[in-house]
């Protein structure tokens, strides 16, 4: 019997388009570089052209980043519930809602003393992203509070693009919008993984199709005219045509980006705890999934503009992000292809520190639960010290 041949050939790292920038930057041409990878890692050709396609897109991208820009990232791990496959660390707001409110006290102080730090080192802030979780799992009062901080500790005067995940479209009302969009928050994502009632209620998401569509108008309505909305190819019982539907309910809608996830039996997810219970995709039909995202979202207009690997994705696939032009997401790019530093605040966060003289990365590690976070924030303070050596010279 003939060993099926993987997608991605021998290649094991998770970021294929940073090989093809470097092709590219040699002098090939996309298509050169797609045969690079073919004939050096033996994967199918598309996945070489997928590769090589990213990589044109991010260069003028990554060529016009600040030449002492750092991105930050600020974690909210508190969600309305727990997915099937999330691993994430994320707490259920009705099991955490007692830390809530000390947690935000605490990342307060830890974005003003990490604020301190940006400003003695001479950067400036390209990009903020505000993710978990769910950040919209808090009240208007606590966003208007932590955005108020922000921008009271940040120079935000260079930031060009501010990004907060709404992505449970049940945590979603018009004044939580209103507050976000006060606050010049000028890209959200809304997330519906899937438009199937069914797999939503296997998954452990409490929205339906048609709340996911009522917080897209919603947003629209508020003035948000750059959203990106998440799909999952693979869920538990989803067939291909099931797949179809939500891709094509979902542009619909007309997103300005749509990323195609791939599932991932994740080691600390419900999902691979319980895996007997579950009628898993198999690795083909996730692959047909990931080809009709390809061509029908390129037939939208839209482009695939970041891209990366997981461990244990059926297929052995990969996840993409497509976008209309003129809305590819910067933070995603930088820190997806490890360009600039980002400052990760808040538990779970890891802050990456990239010398571009020398391609160096080094990481600085938050704790990862909640309540420990607000127990050592002093401790993780006392880890941004690291940061004040990378200051504007390097």
């Amino acid at each position: 019997m003939t060993e099926k041949k993987l997608p991605w050939g021998s290649l094991t790292g998770i970021r294929p388009a940073k090989i093809a920038a470097r092709l590219l930057k040699s002098g090939m041409t996309e298509e050169e570089a797609a045969e690079y990878f073919v004939s050096e890692y033996g994967p199918d050709i598309e996945k070489g052209r997928l590769a090589a396609e990213v990589a044109a897109a991010e260069r003028p991208i990554c060529d016009a980043m600040l030449p002492d820009g750092v991105s930050v990232y600020i974690g909210i791990p508190f969600c309305p519930t727990r997915c099937l496959y999330c691993s994430f660390v994320t707490c259920g707001t009705r099991q955490a809602a007692r830390l809530i409110d000390e947690y935000c006290v605490m990342l307060k102080k830890e974005i003003s003393y990490t604020a301190d730090i940006i400003r003695s080192n001479g950067n400036r802030i390209e990009t903020v992203y505000i993710g978990g979780g769910t950040p919209t799992t808090l009240s208007a009062e606590l966003l208007d509070d932590l955005l108020l901080h922000i921008y009271s500790e940040f120079d935000m005067s260079n930031c060009r693009e501010f990004t907060v995940e709404a992505g449970r479209p049940d945590t979603i009302d018009r004044t939580k919008l209103e507050t976000l969009k006060k606050h010049g928050v000028d890209r959200i994502s809304i997330n519906p993984q899937s438009m199937n009632e069914e797999t939503l209620k296997l998954i452990g998401r409490n929205h339906t199709p048609r709340q996911v569509k009522d917080a897209f108008y919603l947003a629209r309505e508020c003035g948000f005219d750059n959203i990106n909305m998440d799909v999952i190819a693979g869920l538990p019982g989803e067939t291909l045509d099931m797949f179809k539907k939500t891709l094509e309910e979902v542009e619909e809608l007309s997103p300005e980006d749509t990323t195609v996830h791939v599932m991932s039996i994740k080691r600390s997810s419900r999902l691979h705890e319980y895996l007997s219970d579950y009628n898993l995709t198999d690795g083909e039909t996730a692959a047909e999934m990931v080809d009709f995202a390809y061509k029908y979202l390129k037939s939208t207009g839209k482009r695939p503009y970041y891209m990366y690997r997981q461990k244990n994705q059926l297929g052995n696939l990969e996840n993409a992000a497509y976008s209309k032009a003129g809305f590819e997401s910067l933070y995603n790019i930088y820190i997806m292809e490890e360009v600039q530093t980002i400052i990760s605040l808040g538990c779970g966060g890891v802050t990456k520190t990239v010398d571009r003289d020398t391609d160096r990365i080094e990481r600085i590690f938050n704790v990862k639960e909640p309540k420990d976070y607000i127990e050592r924030i002093d401790e993780m303070l006392a880890r941004k010290d690291a940061l004040r050596k990378f200051k504007v010279e390097n």
